[in-house]
């Protein structure tokens, strides 16, 4: 009985699976078929988003930068009726170099030849890489006008500003724009500079360290000075001292020169006898008595 029991149960595990497989054989086959079509509705969805995206950002981008390009091309070119001109004051000349650390000014000619008001609203600068004018490496504050210019005149404008010690050595592209407006309400922003610049350095001539250096060599020279004018005077001394000195009247017995006097004294001392001290003191104690 129990090895009856036990065939049936053995039995019952071998055909419940196929009995489950056939019952739901339908149901697995639309979930399967459901997944593959969410799979592949979402690589559709995926792949059009992806080309959507890439073709789109590719197309807007292409057309913003070119619009941008013109838009900047457009509002970069002045009026018809205005004619600008740029004088570089400090330092004077063309502009070509540029004192790297020090005032930079210039002056911006703006002339309405027009039968309209112009208004200058501002001028800025930037300094820009030489082989790429878009690509910005300096900018400079814009000053604001807000100058009325009428018909059939002239105005004119300063701008100053400091390059970079930075910069000192190297080639830059200096952008110069001048924004106006007419009455109708249009803009216009006209480069009254676009060109490449060297930014240069300065010699001022003596600066602290140099002024510090000539000090400390004047100081050494004095030095020098004092010690040769020691050092020789010592030697001078020296053989000053090595010198033999000259000795009078040694050969005399009394120790006393004669030959300065005349003659005719000489002869009266030579007659007359010498006598010491002692000797001429005691004749006149006894010629005394």
């Amino acid at each position: 009985m129990f090895s009856l029991l036990k065939k049936l149960l053995f039995l019952l595990l071998l055909v419940l699976p196929a009995v489950i497989t056939i019952t739901n054989e339908g149901n697995i086959v639309a979930y399967a078929q459901e997944d593959e079509v969410e799979s592949e509705e979402d690589d559709i969805i995926e792949d059009d988003d992806e080309v959507n995206v890439a073709d789109g950002t590719g197309v807007e981008v292409e057309t913003t930068e070119g619009e941008e390009e013109e838009e900047e091309e457009e509002e970069a070119k002045g009026s018809p009726d205005a004619d600008t001109i740029i004088l570089f004051t400090k330092p004077t000349g063309t502009g070509a170099e540029l004192p790297a650390g020090k005032l930079v000014e210039f002056l911006v000619g703006f002339t309405n030849n027009g039968d309209k008001d112009f208004v200058l609203d501002a001028i800025d600068a930037s300094f820009r890489y030489p082989m790429d004018f878009s690509f910005y490496i300096q900018n400079f504050t814009a000053i604001p006008y807000n100058r009325a210019v009428k018909p059939r005149q002239e105005a004119t404008v300063m701008y100053s500003f400091f390059p970079a010690e930075a910069f000192a050595g190297r080639p830059l592209g200096l952008t110069i724009n001048l924004a106006y407006h007419d009455a109708d309400g249009n803009v216009f922003v006209e480069p009254v500079f676009n060109q490449t610049v060297s930014i240069v350095e300065i010699d001022e001539g003596m600066d602290g360290e140099t002024f510090f250096l000539y000090v400390f060599m004047l100081a050494f020279g004095v030095l020098l000075l004092v010690a040769g004018h020691h050092f020789l005077s010592s030697f001078g001394r020296k053989k000053a001292s090595k010198k033999p000195l000259m000795e009078m009247g040694t050969n005399k017995k009394d120790g006393v020169d004669y030959d300065w006097l005349p003659k005719e004294v000489l002869d009266d001392l030579k007659k007359t006898p010498r006598q010491s001290p002692q000797q001429r003191k005691t004749k006149r104690i006894a010629s005394s008595k």
